[in-house]
Parts: structure tokens; sequence; C-alpha cells
């Protein structure tokens, strides 16, 4: 009898040990150029260019990215974008070798002027077609599929007199949370959640430069393991407007990562 409760005792412990959260902690630098132009009263495009680095932030990379889109503007502050992406991940773990991601995308996006703030927000769905790493070291020719839903909100308030006219600085405030679903989701519909603090300074009318630090928080696809990650940002954004005769500059920002 003793040695049937020892030994249930000993089962409840691995088990135990088998669920028990695990986590990787990182630390990464992100940079990237991103850019909205607009060249009619309805249609504009999308870019952005990202680099990931990791590894005591800058030794290797993590990931590159490569993103484009075509916007139509309901109004000057509520736009529709849909585009592709590109994405490649480099080894890191238990894989060796590189992990290639094409992500088709769809997004609604909004902005709103408070007396002494701005507010950016997004709705965006991404198609995320991965393919399949053996083993770690062998590609395969298939691809696994999910959707993300991703919903992402920036607060900016100005820090000085300037405000969001040229050499004018301000606060952001930045949260973005996404969640998997699809057949081949499992154990983590919820994907991740980013937080971000830092500084904007206006550059000129049309250009901004972001930099701050990032809070990452991911769980795994094995579900019990997380990733805690902590992020360098610095992302520069331009705007073009290419309308013959184009209004006058808006003091709203016209992006946000």
């Amino acid at each position: 009898m003793k040695r049937l409760l020892s030994l249930g005792f000993l089962l409840l412990l691995s088990q135990h040990a088998l669920t028990q959260k695990q986590y990787v902690r990182e630390q990464q630098t992100w940079v990237g150029v991103f850019n909205q132009t607009r060249f009619s009263s309805r249609w504009g495009t999308w870019t952005d260019l990202q680099l990931r680095l990791h590894d005591h932030y800058v030794r290797d990379l993590a990931q590159g990215l490569a993103r484009v889109g075509l916007t139509y503007y309901l109004t000057d502050d509520v736009r529709l974008t849909a585009g592709y992406a590109y994405v490649h991940h480099f080894p890191e773990g238990t894989r060796t070798i590189s992990q290639a991601e094409h992500r088709p995308w769809q997004q609604v996006q909004w902005f709103t002027k408070f007396p002494r703030a701005r507010l950016m927000q997004w709705v965006r769905l991404d198609e995320r077609f991965r393919r399949t790493i053996q083993g770690g070291n062998e590609r395969t020719d298939d691809f696994n599929f999910n959707y993300r839903a991703r919903y992402n909100a920036a607060l900016f308030l100005p820090l000085t007199n300037k405000g969001f006219t040229p050499g004018g600085l301000q606060f952001l405030l930045n949260n973005e949370v996404m969640m998997n679903f699809g057949r081949e989701i499992r154990l983590n519909y919820f994907d991740q959640n980013r937080l971000f603090a830092g500084l904007v300074y206006q550059l000129n009318p049309h250009a901004q430069l972001h930099g701050g630090y990032m809070h990452l928080f991911q769980q795994l696809p094995a579900g019990s393991t997380y990733r805690n990650q902590h992020t360098i940002r610095v992302f520069y954004f331009h705007n073009f407007d290419l309308r013959p005769t184009p209004p006058p500059v808006p003091t709203t920002p016209t992006s946000a990562p």
C-alpha cells in the first residue's frame, strides 16, 4: 500500500512538473522604417521594413520583415488597408535553419484628436503561412496556417510647447494585443502582448522618430512556454502627400507601429 501511495505521489509530482510554466527570457533590438503615401483623395500606400536583433540585444538576427499595402481613405482619419508581408525568421532554440512566412493582411485604422492628446488605433487581421521545419534542421514543402487578430492603440501626449509641430517632443504609450485562431491552433489562442513607452520627436511636418522600451509577453505554441522579452525599439516614420493641391498638414500623427 505504501508503495502504491508513493508511486501515486511521484506521478502527481511528474505531472505537475510537465504542466509547469516555463519562461524564455530574451533581449532584442527592433529598428524599422515606415511610410504612408497618399496619391489621391481616396488612395494611398503603406510600406514598412523592419529588422529585429536578439542575443543581448544586437548579436544575432532574429527576424526580418517587409510589408506593403494599398490604402483606401474613407476620410482623412479613417483608412482601410490590405496587403502582403514577407517575414523571415532566423534560427532560435533548437532550430538551426531559417523559416519563411507569407502573410496577407487587412486593417482598419482610425485617429482621434483631443485638446492635448492624439490617439491612433487599428484592428488588423493576419493570415500566416509559415514553412514547416522538420527536426529543427530540415525545411519541408509544407506550410502551417493560422489567423491572427491584432488590436493596437497608441496615445501621443505633447511634452513641449511645440506639441505636434516640427521640433516638438511627445510621450508615446502604445499597447498591442494579438490572438491566434484557426484549425491548427490548439494551446496558444493568446499570442502576445506588446507594451511600449517612449519618446517621439517631430523632425518636420512629415516625419517622426520614435525611440523607447517595449515589453513583449508571448505564449508559445507548446502552451506551457512563454516568452518574456525586453526590447529596445527605434522606428522612423515618414508620410508623403502627392495630391496636386494637398490640404494643410494635419497635426494628428499619421503613423504608428
